[in-house]
């Protein structure tokens, strides 16, 4: 057998065995996967999908910072296909961590050549914790997954058009960018790591020559890196598109940026915070995100409900980390050519896709505190820390002079270092998984819509925020509340209220579990002995058990009325009024006030009132009354 067919039988097996790995991680991540359900940013996506036409200005819309048509588009047809979807949304999942893992596998086999050792980046991409929890954030996916599959992709087609020469290979990068670029505005910089690659390993005829010295070696890898530079300017077909390209979009981002409205009702203005914010950030993320995750941490999880987790790493792993990492740069740097260039070059991306990007956006509200220990921030970068370690120990196919010194019988002291990242990474994974994940929301949201297919069409029911743990109000405002949420993929025939004002009938609001149960008035209750007291045109003062603060509270006014009249409530300096009906009923107000008493009177020419029971406070399910249904939905 030639050795070209040794070659060729060889490279076919690393190929397959690529393959399996990225088939094995697809069944061990499907079973985390198929546990998850939507939460927050999920419901306001998929809400605004079915609020909105398919128009530039919604796929256009920039969300905080982030710019991502193709993630609306897919949340504007899944707003069709049934709503919450599950069974879509994780087939999509699956199916793009699928073509994540080929993609890279295709980069490694095309930079590399079919050699074992591409296995091991592979390796480290399919397995480490730092993707795993934006695999359990649907709105995360549609933007993290679509940049792992296209960045591997847009750079294996341009090594091929630098080797080549094809123009068809430029076409094909810029549509994987694009693609990127549907999704995620970190795709950005995929054509900046195409000059960096370019320029530090790509270039034909510019191999390092060996030298005898530290220092010679040192000025030659400046000289090369210099001329590298220099000559890269030779593909200007290449860097012609993608700068078209990248001057579109960033047209388009920054457009949408300072135009588009949020909904809190405000515009975007992007401004750096304060240094001693951004530097914390910048350590924090790297020395509790990017480096124990990728040293198989975080090994710990800080959950967030039950259904999301942020990376906890013990104190003595932490520090243990960066000088882990310290080593495992030197050794690099020490055997192989330009290695120092791929850290150099993660160290960027880093810097400029994960770092300033939140500092821009969202840093001010919730702090490096918290948002530094955010894997979800990193999960793309996965992809670019299996390409550096590629460069960092492996030559290139048909590299000159890859070493700097002769490999020694300890080429294999890292195999250690794996077995330990790998057990880690395994570890770490578990411990994600081992909380409920979406169950709990999945129940309610289950739960509330049994219970809204169980009552009379237009029935009233209070239109409350579901719990933070579904959806926070404080970040999603109306899309928070039940009649959003419950409304997809079709509105219910209730009638829902967003507050309690007048005599309605039997109002029903959700419990913590997404029962309807009746409304009841929690805070001060003044029952009336005797009967009914008689209020006309003139104040009649009610003395209240208690002193009620500053706030907006629901005030339900029992009466026994010869007909129909008009309340006028005041407590404080806050009035209100309200319809009272004929014969025995209720009536709720919605006054804002503060003191000791309610002063109801009728008005105008209206015929008197009888009031009985008197309670003010806010409304709430009440417990002791049936729900509806008896028992919550459990999965």
């Amino acid at each position: 057998m030639t050795a070209q067919g040794t070659r060729s039988r060889g490279g076919d097996v690393v190929l397959a065995a690529g393959i399996v790995m990225v088939a094995v991680q697809l069944v061990w991540k499907y079973e985390l996967v198929r546990r998850t359900f939507f939460r927050q940013d999920d419901f306001h996506y998929i809400i605004r999908g079915q609020e909105s036409g398919f128009t530039w200005d919604y796929l256009m819309w920039v969300d905080v910072g982030h710019l991502l048509p193709g993630g609306f588009g897919i949340s504007w047809a899944m707003a069709r296909l049934g709503g919450y979807n599950e069974v879509l949304a994780h087939t999509m999942t699956i199916a793009l961590q699928a073509g994540a893992g080929l993609a890279l596998l295709r980069l490694l086999r095309v930079l590399f050549g079919a050699r074992p050792a591409i296995l091991v980046p592979l390796g480290f991409y399919l397995l480490t914790p730092m993707t795993i929890p934006s695999l359990s954030w649907w709105a995360a996916v549609l933007e993290t997954l679509p940049l792992q599959l296209a960045l591997p992709m847009a750079l294996s087609s341009h090594v091929l058009y630098v080797r080549d020469g094809r123009v068809r290979h430029v076409l094909a990068a810029c549509a994987w960018t694009l693609f990127g670029l549907l999704f995620f505005v970190k795709a950005a910089f995929i054509p900046i790591l195409m000059l960096v690659l370019t320029a530090g390993w790509l270039l034909p005829g510019s191999a390092d020559q060996p030298t005898a010295t530290s220092a010679g070696r040192l000025t030659a890898g400046w000289k090369r890196l210099s001329q590298g530079w220099k000559r890269v300017w030779r593909y200007w077909r290449a860097w012609l598109p993608y700068t078209a390209l990248l001057a579109a979009y960033s047209w388009i981002f920054f457009t949408g940026l300072y135009n588009s409205v949020q909904i809190n009702n405000r515009t975007q203005t992007p401004g750096l915070p304060d240094p001693a914010v951004a530097g914390e950030f910048f350590w924090t993320l790297g020395s509790r995100g990017l480096i124990p995750s990728a040293l198989g941490g975080p090994w710990q999880w800080r959950p967030i409900g039950d259904d999301y987790a942020m990376a906890a790493p013990p104190d003595a792993l932490i520090w243990a980390g960066p000088a882990i990492a310290a080593a495992v740069v030197a050794v690099s740097v020490r055997w192989r050519r330009r290695a120092w260039l791929a850290w150099s070059a993660l160290l960027g991306y880093f810097l400029l896709a994960d770092v300033v990007p939140v500092l821009l956006g969202r840093i001010e509200l919730l702090g490096p505190g918290i948002l530094g220990y955010e894997l979800r921030y990193l999960a793309a970068t996965a992809t670019v820390v299996a390409i550096v370690l590629g460069l960092a120990f492996i030559p290139l196919d048909g590299e000159e002079h890859p070493w700097l010194r002769p490999r020694t019988r300890l080429r294999w002291a890292w195999t250690p270092l794996a077995a330990a990242v790998t057990a880690g990474s395994v570890w770490s994974v578990a411990a994600y998984a081992d909380r409920p994940l979406g169950r709990t929301v999945r129940d309610y949201v289950g739960t509330a819509t049994l219970a809204l297919t169980r009552v009379p069409r237009g029935t009233a029911v209070l239109d409350t925020y579901v719990p933070p743990g579904v959806a926070a109000a404080a970040f999603f405002h109306d899309y928070a509340r039940h009649s959003k949420v419950l409304g997809v993929p079709d509105p219910w025939p209730v009638t829902w209220l967003r507050e309690l004002s007048g005599p309605v009938p039997n109002p029903l609001t959700f419990d913590a579990q997404g029962r309807l149960r009746p409304v009841a008035i929690r805070g001060l209750r003044l029952p009336q002995r005797g009967g009914c007291v008689p209020v006309g045109p003139s104040e009649v003062r009610f003395r209240l058990p208690g002193r009620l603060p500053g706030g907006v509270y629901t005030a339900q006014i029992s009466y026994l009325n010869s007909a129909e009249t008009t309340l006028s409530i005041r407590l404080g300096l806050g009035v209100t009024e309200v319809p009272a009906g004929k014969a025995l009923g209720r009536t709720f107000a919605r006054i804002a006030g503060e003191g000791a008493e309610l002063t109801i009177r009728t008005t105008g020419n209206g015929p008197p009132a009888c009031l009985g029971e008197i309670r003010i406070g806010h409304p709430v399910p009440d417990e002791t009354a049936p729900a509806i249904p008896l028992q919550p939905v459990d999965s």
